[in-house]
């Protein structure tokens, strides 16, 4: 490995044309500049100065030499600035990504909410790190994190299945219950207490077959003993809100996703629990997450216990 202090001293000695003059520019002695030189021609094997009764010239493996080091002492700088952006969080670049399926579908409930007041934070916070922030399938964010081209990603988890590795950095951030969106009009509509158990012989309108939440809607009916009658599917929660309201069916939509809630659509809290799905934030594996991304996770959890609480608003 060459040594930097070296590489300098030998550009200097190029660019004087002598030891001396070179020694004298940079404060050492004659003898220091020509042992230096002498170490970094056995660390290369190679003659790398030509010695003249006026001064000194640089060899073909010399002039090679001082190419690269001009490169390599030019961008020594910006090397330590990096490293001073890493530990203030200036100049950092922080890559998030949002599982959804479209802008205006299902899964975007979590970015929709939580994320823009946690960026907001953020920048506010950190104006000198650049952000960018993507919405993906849940079956690309996972291999992708995997690949660290990701710093950091909000994903939803259900009992009994996940899309974090192992490996993966890993943070819960909430719990989103699953309310029970009735038809106004609906016979149960005005009862206090419902179970699941109640819906069995209900059609269903639910997010499309292949979604984690749809597979996971049918499970908590399973373990409520029946199947659900799936009348129709949609991914957009207000077509899901909508269907319900028409009286086609009866439908589970997650809190976050309750932010608008129609006046023709009652919501009720299933007992003696709801079913719920986890908002999570995951990094890659196999190293420490980049501290611009370890800023946005503690914001992301202080975002998560101020919403925590929130209760969808009334029909």
């Amino acid at each position: 490995m060459l040594n930097v202090a070296r590489l300098r001293i030998l550009r200097e000695v190029a660019h004087c044309g002598s030891i001396s003059a070179a020694a004298s520019a940079l404060s050492y002695t004659q003898s220091a500049v020509s042992q230096q030189i002498a170490a970094l021609e056995s660390e290369t094997g190679l003659t790398l100065l030509e010695r003249h009764p006026r001064g000194v010239s640089l060899t073909a493996a010399g002039q090679a030499l001082v190419g690269h080091a001009e490169g390599i002492l030019a961008r020594l700088p910006l090397a330590v600035r990096a490293v001073v952006a890493v530990a203030y969080l200036t100049g950092w670049r922080l890559a998030a990504e949002v599982l959804t399926r479209q802008w205006r579908h299902v899964d975007f409930s979590a970015g929709a909410t939580l994320m823009p007041r946690a960026i907001a934070s953020f920048r506010a916070a950190y104006p000198g790190v650049e952000l960018s922030l993507a919405e993906g399938e849940p079956v690309e964010i996972a291999p992708r994190l995997r690949a660290g081209e990701l710093d950091l990603a909000l994903l939803f988890e259900f009992e009994g299945e996940s899309l974090v590795g192992e490996r993966m950095t890993r943070a819960e951030l909430l719990e989103d219950p699953m309310f029970l969106a009735l038809p106004r009009s609906h016979r149960l509509a005005t009862r206090r207490r419902l179970r699941l158990e109640d819906l069995s012989g209900e059609a269903w309108v639910q997010t499309s077959q292949a979604s984690p939440c749809a597979r996971h809607v049918v499970r908590c009916c399973h373990a409520a003993g029946f199947e659900p009658n799936v009348a129709f599917e949609s991914d957009d929660y207000q077509t899901v809100q909508g269907l319900v309201a028409a009286g086609v069916g009866v439908a589970l939509i997650p809190r976050m996703a309750l932010s608008a809630v129609r006046d023709d659509v009652t919501i009720r809290s299933l007992s003696p629990s709801p079913p719920v799905r986890r908002v999570i934030a995951a990094a890659p594996p196999g190293a420490r997450l980049v501290p611009a991304a370890n800023a946005m996770l503690g914001i992301l959890q202080e975002v998560a216990r101020n919403d925590g609480g929130q209760q969808p608003p009334a029909a």
